[in-house]
């Protein structure tokens, strides 16, 4: 205000705008940086899922992330299980090491954070409870690591596909594995045409 008092004011202030978009300027880049450092962990762990979900960050111990794709519609929740051990008792019921049920969320990633007690071979298997009724129907849809291929007389059945088709293996830290979900369309069990969701 005082060099605006004796005249100076137009340039001085001209001035002081060009000095703050300078110094503005300058730190940007600074600032874009630190965001990213102390933001990204944050967000990482919120596009996670489930009740283990700092499980998955680096550094922590044997997990798997199970990126869910293809979701018919978002609605209803998810429940996915984790195997291991013998294979042949994968997808056995209450053979599983690990359940985990989460809503379906209405936009964004599907990723669910699954711990497994130690490194070694395991299979996941997916569940879309598209009705929301917790229980098994033909509303539901379904998916296994590895992504096999499953007929519908298969389903009926509860046929299981070979362990060779669904194991993966899990080491220190973890394991990103996408499982892509399947839906009864009319005479068959498969995905989707539309996997954006």
């Amino acid at each position: 205000m005082f060099i605006q008092n004796i005249g100076f004011g137009g340039n001085v202030h001209q001035l002081m705008l060009t000095w703050r978009g300078a110094l503005f300027v300058a730190f940007l880049p600074v600032a874009l940086v630190m965001a990213i450092l102390f933001a990204s962990p944050g967000t990482a762990a919120a596009n996670v899922l489930g009740p283990h979900a700092a499980r998955c960050g680096a550094g922590a111990a044997s997990a798997v992330l199970v990126e869910v794709t293809g979701l018919k519609l978002r609605r209803g929740s998810l429940r996915v299980q984790s195997y291991g051990g013998n294979p042949s008792q994968y997808f056995e019921k209450g053979a599983w090491l690990e359940r985990i049920d989460v809503p379906v969320p209405a936009t964004g990633s599907v990723s669910i954070c699954v711990p497994v007690p130690k490194p070694g071979v395991y299979a996941i298997s997916v569940r879309h409870d598209l009705n929301g009724n917790h229980k098994s129907d033909m509303a539901d849809g379904g998916g296994m690591s590895g992504n096999p291929e499953m007929s519908l007389m298969g389903l009926i059945m509860k046929s299981k596909p070979s362990p060779k088709e669904v194991a993966f293996n899990v080491g220190q830290g973890t394991r990103v594995i996408t499982v892509v979900m399947n839906y009864v369309q009319g005479g068959s069990f498969r995905p989707v045409r539309d996997v954006s969701r």
